[in-house]
């Protein structure tokens, strides 16, 4: 899941601009249309229904699915907000309608529930990510340890079980929650951060609940209706021809079999065009300019030089081997933009805290203060009034945070004995400046750096645990008590700013989010275990579910602990050249201005298919010429349905992987292998079956 700038940064930030763009869509005051043609907002009890919690725990487990399959197959996970909020809204409002012609509707239904919902949701199916399902959390098993050479001890391993995985997120999950809650005023009201994702959700709740956007929205869910009937039918065809290692349409040689022996080809995922039709143009061209530097250019030039600068008698997934050079010049890249960004946005941070520091008098400090001349609309008013009314206590977060905070610091250490109860006092000291960072930080860029300050838990922690007590697994649990911390705080803060502009309360979303976190702690672990245990062949490298991250995780602890001794023969020097190259991009990038920035490709983004391989990013380039024709031949129309068609094509073929895990559990095999093999394999293969 390393493109969160995939999920969180340009995705989002396109489709703030596009439908988020504040000051224009303001001047026709949004709250007083609704004061005119809908009741106040309910009280915030009344905005968390029953029916609410029971779409939210279907649309949940359907996302959860959907965002595990990309977290095990590619960790590309686009935005997802946009399908939430749209499903949602169809759900609860089908139900009211019926309610309503039966004459038995108590309580109709608005943008404020339509707000939980949503946020329940995302809270729901982000489990799956932070949890790290597809990164640091398997990459504790034995399958991602038997990849390695390094550090695959007993000590160093601890295989998935359901009972550890729930309880762990279950402790660890909740205190990012508690750390930024006292903030959300300064956050929202006095700072008046942007938070792109959550305006751009909310600019599109407020569209739902007027006359025009209501209409909009059903012939929206209609599209995704029928594209996520197509996309799962053709997954379940797709099934048919599946039945050994390599057979398929997933396996079809598009540009020939040399091409696909490197990885080129197109491997007919409705998933990935989908993908490739939420994440902008330049994510998806990153994608393909990183395949074809890797798997086109370098690893066959490396692989040339197989028996000088590596043995000519190791395995292929040897990470002494050619192997070796894929995931740890992709970790260089991944680790020099990351810190790059690190950078970036804590020096935005610290400059916008000095300014907004510097004029307070420009800051209504005090809420009854009358002498604040900046002139603040009708909306902001009636927004911040709302928003002010139901406080919450900030002795409730602080105290919340001591009891979880001791809890964890007494339990982590019963599920992983290499964490001891000092590293983890250590981190829950530093974690809300973190969380803070992350959270004003994502209100400025959009940017959530999760699995960066993951990644600094890894090494900082991994290295003070010591290669003899573990050090390796000790890295990558630090890593997941420090994900989950930061992610769902900024995760917060962006729901905090979504209710702000749909007048739904603080204390609503706050406790949605606190419920959408507990059933993603329930259903990620359980999604999960589907997988894990319905395919023997899960987390090997070239099967349908590599886990890639899982891997590149372990590796980075590894390092952490143990240094440079387990690269390969001039890897290093690679490394260094494609962490500064990293480095170097970024800020050209940031120097030329976004004008020109466009054109210039991601490091984060080309990082991907240096291990994983170009199949998927041909998918989503597929996905991008769609939309870009379509918006060629009608542009208004494909901006009004690009989404939810996209949100089809990803979710169908999506929730097509239950039933294809029950069907393995259960021992039913498709009945048809396709394979492709070239002329000379298939006279040889006659010549075999008929020797006569």
């Amino acid at each position: 899941m390393e493109v969160e700038r995939a999920k969180k940064d340009d995705d989002d930030r396109n489709s703030a601009a596009d439908g988020g763009g504040g000051s224009a869509a303001e001047e026709v005051s949004v709250e007083r249309i609704f004061e005119e043609s809908a009741d106040p907002p309910p009280p915030w009890q009344n905005q968390i229904t029953f029916r609410a919690m029971v779409v939210s725990f279907i649309l949940s487990i359907l996302f959860t699915f959907v965002v595990m399959k990309l977290n095990l197959t590619t960790g590309i996970i686009p935005s997802l907000n946009i399908s939430a909020g749209l499903l949602s809204f169809f759900f609860v409002k089908t139900w009211t309608k019926i309610l309503n012609k039966a004459g038995i509707l108590k309580q109709p239904f608005t943008r404020q529930e339509n707000t939980v919902i949503q946020t329940c949701v995302v809270a729901s199916s982000g489990i799956a990510f932070s949890g790290g399902f597809g990164s640091y959390l398997f990459g504790m098993s034995d399958v991602v340890a038997k990849q390695s050479a390094e550090a695959n001890t007993p000590l160093n391993i601890k295989n998935p079980h359901l009972g550890w995985m729930i309880g762990f997120l279950f402790i660890v999950s909740f205190l990012g929650l508690f750390s930024v809650v006292p903030l959300r005023k300064i956050m929202i009201v006095d700072f008046k951060l942007t938070y792109p994702s959550g305006t751009a959700t909310a600019h599109l709740i407020n569209s739902f609940h007027t006359p025009q956007g209501a209409k909009l929205a059903k012939k929206q869910v209609r599209a995704l209706g029928k594209f996520f009937s197509f996309s799962f039918l053709w997954g379940f065809f797709q099934w048919f021809f599946t039945s050994g290692d390599g057979c398929g349409f997933a396996n079809f040689p598009t540009f020939g079999l040399e091409a696909y022996e490197n990885k080129f080809y197109f491997d007919f995922s409705a998933t990935y065009v989908g993908v490739g039709m939420i994440c902008p143009y330049l994510i998806n061209v990153s994608l393909l300019v990183g395949s074809i530097l890797s798997w086109g250019v370098m690893w066959p030039l490396i692989g040339a030089q197989k028996g000088k600068w590596y043995s000519a008698d190791l395995s292929s997934t040897s990470l002494h081997g050619l192997q070796g050079y894929k995931v740890f010049i992709a970790i260089a890249m991944i680790l020099g933009d990351g810190l790059y960004n690190f950078i970036k946005v804590l020096g935005r941070t610290i400059v916008g805290l000095y300014k907004q520091f510097k004029n307070r008098d420009a800051l209504p400090v005090n809420d009854r203060s009358p002498s604040n001349t900046v002139t603040i609309s009708y909306d902001d008013k009636r927004r911040t009034e709302l928003f002010l009314k139901d406080r919450i206590p900030s002795w409730i977060a602080v105290t919340g945070y001591v009891v979880m905070a001791i809890v964890s610091i007494i339990t982590v250490p019963h599920i992983f004995p290499q964490l001891r109860w000092y590293h983890i006092l250590t981190m829950y000291i530093i974690a809300p400046v973190l969380a803070f960072c992350n959270a004003y930080g994502c209100g400025l860029t959009d940017w959530s750096l999760a699995s960066t300050y993951g990644k600094l838990a890894i090494f900082t922690i991994g290295a003070w645990a010591g290669a003899a007590n573990g050090g390796v697994l000790a890295g990558l649990a630090a890593c997941g008590v420090m994900m989950n911390i930061v992610s769902t705080a900024s995760d917060l803060m962006q729901d905090f700013k979504t209710g702000y502009m749909t007048l739904a309360s603080p204390r609503s979303m706050f406790l949605s989010q606190a419920i959408g976190t507990a059933m993603g702690c329930v259903i990620s672990p359980c999604v999960f275990w589907l997988f894990y245990k319905a395919f023997p062949d899960f987390g090997q490298t070239g099967t349908a579910y590599p886990a890639p991250y899982a891997l590149v995780y372990r590796n980075m602890s590894i390092l952490g602990v143990e240094g440079f001794s387990a690269l390969p023969h001039n890897c290093l020097m690679l490394c260094y050249i494609f962490f500064a190259a990293a480095v170097f991009v970024n800020g050209v990038r940031d120097a030329v201005g976004p004008n020109w920035s466009r054109f210039i490709p991601l490091p984060m983004a080309m990082a991907i298919p240096f291990y994983i391989g170009g199949y998927f990013t041909i998918d989503m380039c597929v996905g991008s010429l769609i939309l870009f024709l379509w918006r060629k031949l009608n542009r208004p129309k494909a901006d009004a349905y690009s989404s939810a068609v996209a949100s089809g094509l990803i979710c169908g073929e999506g929730i097509w992987t239950l039933p294809s895990s029950v069907l393995a559990l259960a021992g039913v095999k498709p009945p048809i292998c396709m394979k492709f093999l070239s002329a000379a394999t298939n006279v040889k293969v006659d010549s075999f079956l008929n020797p006569s």
